[in-house]
């Protein structure tokens, strides 16, 4: 009985994979639990567990999948119109994550390595530089992030309580009303904090 529902299960999932109706979306789905969901997982066991081989084996994988997807982002967008891309893209995925190919080792090794040592002087510059920038940034604008943060936190409370009244409505709202976010507001916020 087990082996006639194994058998189904299999001849179902198939025809899901390769039908042309619902293949895009199944395909597409199983891309992304394949490339990342399966992935974090065991990048979490492998850091828990720290065996160096398994670490080093997830950071490789990491490195190549996070090259890939930059490189894949506007090419996608053209050669998802192409039949069973996905499902290449899919295979590809596996091939990166298999003990035995070695994916990801291959690629890192041959490809990504040699061209980040190459240009490593210069990417160090760039992501210093646009550390120093992006901190600039957050200097100047504090005030704007403070504004935004008080903002969402005084809008997730109202909707909370919205929520909480909806759930529970015999009970008195135990809350004024959402009073109207202003600099006000914010500058009364921040001398509280004070």
């Amino acid at each position: 009985m087990a082996l006639l529902s194994s058998s189904i299960a299999g001849e179902v999932g198939l025809r899901l994979l390769l039908s042309p109706v619902v293949s895009n979306v199944v395909v597409r789905t199983a891309c992304c639990s394949v490339g990342i969901c399966f992935p974090v997982y065991s990048t979490f066991k492998a850091i828990e567990s720290k065996n160096k081989k398994d670490q080093d084996q997830w950071l490789i994988y990491w490195a190549v999948y996070g090259s890939f997807s930059i490189v894949e982002v506007f090419p996608d967008k053209l050669l998802s119109w192409f039949p069973l891309y996905y499902h290449a893209k899919l295979a590809f995925l596996i091939w990166l994550q298999l003990p035995a190919s070695c994916g990801s080792r291959h690629l890192y090794m041959k490809y990504l390595r040699p061209f980040l040592l190459k240009h490593q002087q210069r990417l160090d510059q760039i992501a210093g530089g646009t550390s120093s920038e992006i901190n600039r940034l957050l200097l100047r604008h504090q005030s704007e992030i403070q504004f935004v943060k008080v903002a969402f936190q005084k809008s997730f409370a109202t909707v909370y309580q919205i929520l909480q009244d909806m759930v529970r409505p015999s009970q008195p709202s135990t809350s004024d009303a959402p009073r109207c976010i202003t600099r006000d507001a914010i500058e009364e916020t921040e001398t509280d904090s004070d």
